[in-house]
C-alpha cells in the first residue's frame, strides 16, 4: 500500500530541515487526531515516516550539489605553455601545473600494491571531452579494464584532477584506489609488476 502524503503540497521550501520536521510532526498529529478508523491511522503514520525520510534525503542531495558547486577552481595559462589549476578542495588549496600534451605518470620504484582506477560516465553532449579523456588515459599508460573504466598501478591523483578540470568533466569522473582486483594476475603481467 502506498503511503498517503500528509503535507507534501504545503511544505515550505525555504525552511530548514528541522523546521520542516516540526511542521511535519504537527500536521501528522492533527491528521492522527482526525482519523476515524485504524486503517486511516496507520496510513497517516506511514505517510509521516515517508515524508520524514524524504526531508533527510533532500538535505543530503542539497549538500552533495553544494560540494560540487563550492569546489573553487581557477585556471591560469602560463607564458611557458603550461596551465596552472588551483583547486580548493574542502579548504585545502592545491596548485597543479602541467602541460596537457606533456603530462606523464611516473612509475614507482617499488609498487605500493594499490590500483588506481578512473571510472567515468560522461553524457553524449560532452562526447568530445569523453573521447579526449579516453585517449589521454590510454596515452598515459592506463589499461582499459572496461569501456569507461581504466586502471593503472601508479599514483596519479594530481594528474587526473588536472585532466578532468582542463576537460571540465568533474561531475562525471571518479578516481578510486583499490587494494585488490579480481583479475589482478593479468594486470600484473601487463604492468610487469612481478
Amino acid at each position: 500500500m502506498r503511503p498517503v502524503r500528509v503535507i507534501r503540497k504545503n511544505m515550505p521550501k525555504g525552511f530548514g530541515s528541522t523546521t520542516k520536521k516540526v511542521l511535519l510532526l504537527l500536521a501528522g498529529g492533527l491528521a492522527l487526531g482526525l482519523s476515524r478508523s485504524p486503517k486511516q491511522y496507520f496510513r497517516v503514520i506511514e505517510s509521516i515516516n515517508y515524508e520524514w525520510k524524504k526531508i533527510n534525503k533532500a538535505k543530503l542531495n542539497q549538500s552533495i550539489r553544494s560540494l560540487y558547486k563550492n569546489k573553487l577552481i581557477s585556471i591560469k595559462e602560463n607564458t611557458d605553455g603550461t596551465s596552472t589549476i588551483i583547486i580548493n578542495n574542502l579548504g585545502k588549496k592545491k596548485a597543479l601545473t602541467y602541460k596537457i600534451d606533456e603530462i606523464e605518470i611516473k612509475k614507482m620504484k617499488k609498487w605500493d600494491t594499490y590500483w588506481r582506477i578512473v571510472v567515468f560516465d560522461i553524457p553524449e553532449k560532452h562526447k568530445k571531452a569523453r573521447e579526449a579523456l579516453r585517449h589521454k588515459l590510454k596515452e598515459l599508460g592506463f589499461y582499459k579494464f572496461q569501456k569507461s573504466i581504466f586502471v593503472i598501478p601508479y599514483e596519479c591523483k594530481d594528474e587526473i584532477d588536472f585532466i578532468i578540470e582542463i576537460f571540465q568533466i568533474r561531475p562525471y569522473v571518479r578516481y578510486i584506489v583499490a587494494k585488490t582486483l579480481d583479475n589482478e594476475i593479468h594486470l600484473k603481467k601487463i604492468f610487469d609488476l612481478f
